[in-house]
């Protein structure tokens, strides 16, 4: 059932999601389905609108429109565009995908549905089409409006659906500049591996990006949505990409599918139900791991195949280097010790020792 926007948490503003562009697989999972508000990545919906148009000939990209005295008043970011003035198609385009531009945004809303109102309907509608199930629209350019609200989840559906359905228009996303203004996404030029995708921000939403990068032939789409800082959510973000590519690499090498999350594992989840669980102060703990990124991912995939607990994370100074410990805290007895002994199926790796903890009595 779909929340109502009032319900939207502002306050507790981050979510955060992976996802493998190829199977689908989510490879990182953070308050995802949480309703947020999109900011400028509700642009992305605009111009897959656009893109739909152009394919079914209702648009072309030399053409010209008009700009109306209501989408000129649109505050910025902005072109700077004056009522009565003629503008391209494809020039709206690449000031929407490069620049953010927010009057460029409402002039192709009004070139396809008259005015804003409508086409932010018809996005909503889409958004549903496409299995973003949280996600309404209220405008064309993520200005703030409280009723406008999506999850990291949803994000990534649209982001994996605008590269699926229009390959041959995602380099707008990934062009560097517009009119000698450098690109939103300053990830484009700091990453070799990123190639596209959308930034956005308001007071209400933090700082949101959504990206896709490809590496060695495979390609991820992550999304950050309430970072701090502009600084904060691009550090985070690169993060993000290193850990999914990480992930990806353990997948590739173990020769299997992601371990299952609860819904490809009924019978442990069914198993751990039906016990009444004593206590939730007991931890399992497996150490010995190279990378930060690596123990909390594969602790991010204890959790989901108990459907309970929380990523713990530890470190530990060796004689030549630190070592990480995949680790998850909250856990009954019962299911603590079912996981240690189902972790080489869960985690995709050889067995390890696996140690069961409590947490009130830690000595």
């Amino acid at each position: 059932m779909l929340l109502m926007p009032s319900h939207a948490n502002t306050d507790g503003r981050y979510a955060s999601i992976i996802v493998d562009a190829e199977s689908l697989d989510v490879l990182h999972a953070r308050q995802i389905d949480a309703l947020r508000h999109p900011a400028s990545l509700t642009k992305i919906m605009t111009l897959y609108l656009v893109f739909e148009a152009l394919d079914r000939g209702t648009l072309s990209m030399g053409q010209t429109v008009t700009v109306s005295a209501v989408a000129a008043r649109t505050p910025p970011v902005s072109m700077g565009l004056k009522p009565g003035q003629a503008v391209s198609i494809d020039t709206l385009i690449q000031a929407v995908a490069v620049r953010s531009a927010n009057d460029a945004a409402v002039v192709l809303a009004e070139t396809l549905s008259g005015d804003e109102t409508r086409f932010a309907d018809v996005m909503t509608a889409k958004a549903r089409s496409l299995g973003m199930r949280q996600t309404i629209f209220r405008n064309a350019n993520g200005l703030p409006h409280p009723e406008q609200i999506t999850t990291a989840r949803d994000m990534a559906k649209l982001a994996h659906a605008t590269m699926r359905e229009f390959p041959y228009y995602y380099h707008y996303f990934g062009q560097e500049s517009f009119r000698g203004a450098r690109n939103t996404n300053r990830l484009l030029t700091r990453r070799d591996d990123v190639d596209g995708f959308k930034t956005g921000y308001t007071r209400a939403s933090g700082y949101n990006l959504v990206i896709s990068a490809v590496r060695d032939d495979r390609r991820l789409i992550a999304v950050v949505l309430g970072g701090a800082s502009s600084g904060a959510r691009n550090t985070h973000m690169s993060d993000l990409i290193d850990r999914g590519f990480a992930v990806m690499d353990q997948i590739e090498l173990a020769g299997k599918a992601p371990a299952p999350t609860p819904e490809r594992s009924p019978q442990f989840v069914q198993a751990s139900a039906a016990r009444t669980p004593v206590a939730t102060n007991w931890a399992l703990q497996i150490n010995g791991f190279d990378s930060p990124a690596e123990a909390e991912i594969l602790s991010d995939r204890l959790v989901r195949a108990a459907n309970r607990g929380q990523v713990a994370q530890r470190s530990r100074q060796g004689a030549d280097r630190v070592h990480y410990s995949v680790r998850v805290e909250g856990l009954d007895n019962w299911t603590a010790r079912s996981l240690c002994a189902d972790h080489p199926r869960l985690l995709g790796i050889e067995p390890r020792r696996c140690l069961v903890l409590s947490t009130t009595n830690p000595g």
